[in-house]
């Protein structure tokens, strides 16, 4: 695993060394950041499930001028502040430690540019992580869900409408705007 491009490009980062953290490949990181490169410069992401923390790292690498890690396992948060080390990053994030629904449930700003989801592939319904989203990106912002292929993501959920897909072998990126920026952009 490793940084695709930005100012980290090469940089390799820790993997998990136990099961049941499955990060995000190489290869779907980069079809990823491939889609979001316009919006990523100055950006506010917020990392759901942040495992690694390789997808807000890129984004730092890239130029977001910020990124809030939400983690609740205390070895992938080891993992993240090990990658933030490893690319001296020192400021320019958060690591929110807690659950992401219950965080979500806390109450969030819709400050959020960028929400990236990666939920556990084993979960059966994905509507409740896009509630997570829709009460985090801001008005004109982006959600993506990565999700396991075989599970059917909804159109559209909690305000947010989906625009694009793209499958890679087991995974898919779901990518999701805010209704209203949808009818904005379609008047």
């Amino acid at each position: 695993m490793r940084v695709i491009a930005g100012r980290f490009k090469g940089r390799v980062l820790q993997a998990p060394s136990w099961e049941g953290l499955r990060p995000s490949s190489d290869r779907l990181r980069e079809t990823l950041f491939n889609v979001l490169a316009p919006s990523i410069e100055g950006a506010r992401l917020l990392d759901v499930c942040a495992g690694t923390g390789a997808i807000g790292l890129e984004a730092i690498s890239r130029g977001a001028a910020w990124v809030t890690f939400v983690e609740q396992d205390r070895r992938a948060v080891a993992l993240i502040e090990a990658g933030l080390r490893k690319c001296g990053v020192i400021d320019g994030y958060t690591i929110d430690r807690r659950d992401a629904l219950a965080r979500a449930a806390s109450g969030l700003d819709r400050s959020f540019d960028l929400v990236f989801l990666d939920p556990p592939y084993a979960q059966r319904s994905l509507e409740p992580w896009l509630q997570v989203a829709a009460a985090a990106v801001s008005p004109h912002g982006r959600v993506v869900l990565e999700h396991a292929s075989r599970l059917a993501a909804p159109d559209e959920a909690s305000g947010l409408q989906r625009t694009r897909q793209i499958r890679q072998g087991d995974s898919t990126l779901s990518f999701y705007a805010p209704a209203s920026d949808q009818e904005a952009r379609h008047a």
